[in-house]
């Protein structure tokens, strides 16, 4: 297994009173996307502004390339790129002067820059617009913009929080399309969002933080199955058996995942299924595998804890 170029041990954070990371561990190898998932104030953005830099960490230590970055700070924020969620384009400038002023703040200063932007631009789709105010943008194209700053110093581990938030499923598409591409070009990215067909697709492991602490973690399969088990039984809200089927499904350890109006979302081993079947034989219900939107609504029903 490839080396970690990222990685961060018992991370903390307090705030006052309240611990917003507590002792987290991460790690993230080249060419992969690490999926750092977690509701609202779960400690993402918080983790995400440590790991670069932003805010210093109450405990734990943060290396890059297995060098402590408290200790190599300045060739560590070399190798880092970040695009957070706000849009933080200059618009007194032009969409290829975004990149030009940006790539300007790093030393050693960016080998054939004129080249590295027109390449940016050109892979980005962004040509085009080069010499216009990033006014006439849309919202995609803006985000486009956002991701390709963040690269233009070419880091080796990018930050990107939440990139899509606010895109039409089109342009959402499109910018999975890029991080996969940089990706394969060997970039180590860290990922937040909270679409989480975009974290399955995209992620190579993911970290899921509850109350600070990671609950879980590993290949995207693995932590569903880790945490949910085999199946998820749907039982509709008219079907005449629901509440004997959820009564008797309790009986045997399994709690609802959720109640959508009225559709209850169980979480069922094989076994159990096959119980299930045999003994509610008149019933209608639906099947499906369990997903990582039943892992969210499972992780706030049971505080975060997984057998």
């Amino acid at each position: 297994m490839t080396t970690a170029i990222l990685e961060a041990r018992g991370l903390t954070k307090k705030y006052g009173d309240r611990v917003v990371v507590d002792h987290l561990d991460l790690s993230c190898r080249r060419g992969t996307v690490l999926g750092l998932l977690g509701s609202n104030g779960a400690g993402k953005t918080t983790t995400l502004r440590m790991l670069y830099g932003f805010v210093p960490p109450d405990e734990g230590a943060i290396f890059y390339a297995g060098k402590r970055f408290s200790d190599h700070r300045s060739e560590a924020k070399r190798s880092i790129g970040v695009c957070t969620q706000d849009d933080s384009l200059d618009y007194d400038f032009t969409v290829a002067q975004n990149l030009f002023i940006y790539a300007s703040y790093f030393r050693p200063r960016v080998e054939s820059l004129e080249r590295r932007v027109a390449d940016l631009l050109d892979r980005f789709e962004l040509t085009p617009y080069a010499d216009a105010s990033p006014y006439v943008l849309s919202g995609g194209f803006v985000r486009r913009l956002l991701i390709a700053r963040s690269i233009v110093h070419q880091p080796s581990v990018l930050f990107l929080d939440e990139p899509t938030t606010g895109l039409d499923p089109s342009a959402r598409l499109d910018v999975w399309e890029l991080i996969d591409g940089m990706r394969a070009e060997g970039l180590a990215i860290v990922l937040t969002t909270h679409y989480m067909d975009e974290a399955e697709r995209l992620s190579d492991e993911l970290l899921v933080i509850h109350q600070g602490r990671g609950v879980v973690r590993g290949e995207p399969h693995r932590v569903i199955d880790t945490a949910l088990g085999d199946h998820v039984v749907i039982v509709p809200r008219g079907e005449p058996a629901r509440q004997e089927i959820e009564a008797w499904l309790r009986s045997k350890g399994a709690q609802p995942v959720a109640t959508v109006l009225g559709e209850l979302r169980v979480p069922v081993s094989k076994e159990i299924l096959i119980e299930l079947t045999a003994r509610f034989k008149d019933a209608t219900w639906q099947v499906r595998p369990p997903n990582l939107d039943d892992l969210f609504i499972a992780l706030a029903r049971q505080n975060g804890r997984f057998a």
